[in-house]
């Protein structure tokens, strides 16, 4: 199991690096057929890992310790030096997979595939290119999943910006300004990050001795026992938030996301998944939990209070489908945070579904806006009206992800935004209200476009430039409607949709022993020292558990 995992992170972009060494003539079917058996094999790969562990009873990951996986390769780089108490300070190489990143990793491979279905005749120019770049993506994002290590966390969280800084560089038609903008604003927020990690691992070994000061497992476990001072705490995770916001992204922060939207082919879109909010959850959440208690609730829950409204009231105002899907992200984005800086187990839950769903629902959405360019050349919404007249299969499939979207109850989206505004209820209710409102707002932006796109009178560009599977060959009946090859990438999102949606255990079973784990849910009970006891002075949680336990004292 363990080899297995090390070759689901690498297999995509090794098979990128051999793509462009043999396919030096560039040959667009070569490079299509290449990236969909590598798609495949990644995915095959990751239901044999990631499956078997969602599918197998999880009552053994239990009273496992903060951030520690169900399996794992670990690896020591190098030696530091002596520490504290004379044991050496190591850096260690450790990938492995608990029950969130099993989902992760689940809806990467699955959407990776699907976008290379969605692109089969859209993209023939450098072609090798642009499959290597979508290879290389998700590689990076496995690998951010997969990381137990900060060093090797950062490494996996950076790098997911380059495929996606070139794809959006070759195959844009947007300015160079537009295209470093996307690059640099999460660059510059990420490297304050480094700076945080390296005081966050540093500040532990001085303080507690941890000889491992980087595997999230060692740090976690020795943070569980004698946690940092407020003041530390407080520091290291506005540094480590300064880079997770903006990757989030969280307003005012966010104005580089509809640019990457607008310009990105459908795969980095499609693949845009929050990894700010699994960088929030893996390092602030078990290792500064009273600075995401006191600072994390006034600065970066209001934000994502803010961001609700906004994102929806801006994906109001916008007549692209690709920017409708970005602003609204936005607000589907703050829901998330809400139930993240809730830091109980209701709103944590919450939260990860929340990553969860938004990779499979706007995804989804994501994809059929492609579908949309290729038949039409266009997005724009002023340009187009009443499909479901010629193309009823693609207006279902639009319906159907945007009412998942909306979070419909039945459909994947409504469990974890519900659980996400309960767990933010318990806290702080008003800002619990202000997500309740950006809901509304989202399934007004959404209807709208269902009414907008699907309804009232035909109407379509003259001019179209469909690809040629999906056109009619000048026949003048208009375009075909969804073909096979759409129907295979299109169904499998939307199936997973609704399984989600009636059976949310299926996640909720899987994750929550980690987030029990994050949360320091899972130490076994006579070794913690509660409020009420005599004489305890220690910080405690929002329910009334302190977080620190006998063996610090």
């Amino acid at each position: 199991m363990s080899t297995l995992l090390f070759v689901l992170v690498l297999m995509p972009l090794v098979s990128a690096l051999l793509m462009v060494l043999l396919d030096a003539q560039g040959s667009y079917r070569n490079s299509r057929v290449w990236a969909l058996l590598s798609t495949l094999g990644t995915l095959a790969l990751a239901l044999g890992t990631a499956g078997r562990l969602v599918l197998e009873p999880i009552g053994a990951a239990v009273n496992r310790g903060p951030i520690h996986p169900w399996i794992s390769v670990k690896q020591t780089w190098f030696q530091l030096g002596v520490g504290t108490g004379g044991k050496p300070v190591e850096l260690e190489l450790v990938l492995g997979m608990d029950g969130i990143a099993a989902w992760m990793v689940l809806v990467v491979s699955l959407l990776s595939t699907c976008a290379v279905l969605v692109s089969w005749e859209s993209i023939k120019e450098r072609s090798t290119e642009f499959y290597a770049g979508l290879l290389a993506l998700e590689t990076g994002l496995i690998g951010v999943a997969c990381s137990f290590d900060l060093l090797l966390f950062y490494t996996f969280f950076e790098f997911t910006l380059i495929p996606l800084f070139l794809m959006i560089g070759v195959f844009s038609k947007g300015s160079l300004r537009d295209t470093f903008k996307v690059f640099l604003l999460p660059l510059a927020g990420s490297l304050l990050t480094l700076v945080g990690i390296v005081a966050l691992a540093t500040t532990a070994h001085s303080m507690t001795g941890v000889s491992k000061p980087f595997s999230m497992a060692e740090l976690g476990v020795a943070l569980a026992k004698q946690p940092l001072p407020i003041e530390y705490q407080t520091t290291i995770f506005l540094l480590l938030a300064a880079g997770m916001i903006v990757k989030l992204p969280l307003v005012p922060f966010h104005t580089w996301l509809p640019v990457a939207h607008f310009r990105a082919p459908i795969t980095g879109s499609v693949l845009l998944i929050k990894l700010g909010l699994l960088g929030l959850l893996r390092l602030c959440v078990p290792m500064l939990p009273l600075a995401c208690q006191e600072t994390g609730l006034a600065v970066l829950a209001v934000l994502a209070a803010v961001g609700v409204v906004y994102g929806s009231l801006g994906a109001l105002a916008q007549d692209d489908f690709n920017r409708v899907l970005a602003y609204g992200s936005v607000a589907h984005v703050g829901v998330a945070m809400l139930g993240l800086m809730a830091m109980n187990t209701i709103g944590l839950n919450g939260a990860v579904m929340q990553l969860i769903n938004l990779g499979l629902s706007t995804g989804g959405l994501f994809l059929l806006a492609g579908m949309l360019q290729d038949r039409f050349g266009t997005r724009d919404l002023r340009q187009l009206g009443g499909l479901s007249a010629k193309l009823p299969m693609f207006a279902t499939c639009v319906v159907f992800l945007s009412f998942a979207s909306i979070g419909l109850p039945g459909l994947n989206g409504f469990v974890g935004e519900v659980l996400s505004l309960m767990g933010m209820f318990e806290v702080r209710p008003w800002l619990a209200a202000a997500g309740a409102l950006g809901m509304a707002l989202g399934a007004w932006y959404l209807l709208s476009v269902i009414q907008t796109l699907l309804f009232g009178g035909l109407y379509m560009p003259v001019s179209r430039t469909a690809s040629n599977d999906v056109s009619d060959g000048g026949a003048g009946g208009g375009p075909k409607d969804l073909v096979a090859r759409e129907l295979f990438a299109i169904v499998p999102v939307m199936a997973a949709c609704l399984v989600l949606g009636l059976c949310p255990q299926l996640i909720l079973g899987t994750i929550e022993p980690d987030v029990k784990a994050l949360l320091r849910r899972d130490l076994p009970v006579e070794e913690v020292v509660t409020a009420t006891e005599p004489g305890a002075n220690w910080p405690v949680d929002r329910e009334g558990q302190v977080l620190i336990t006998r063996e610090s004292k």
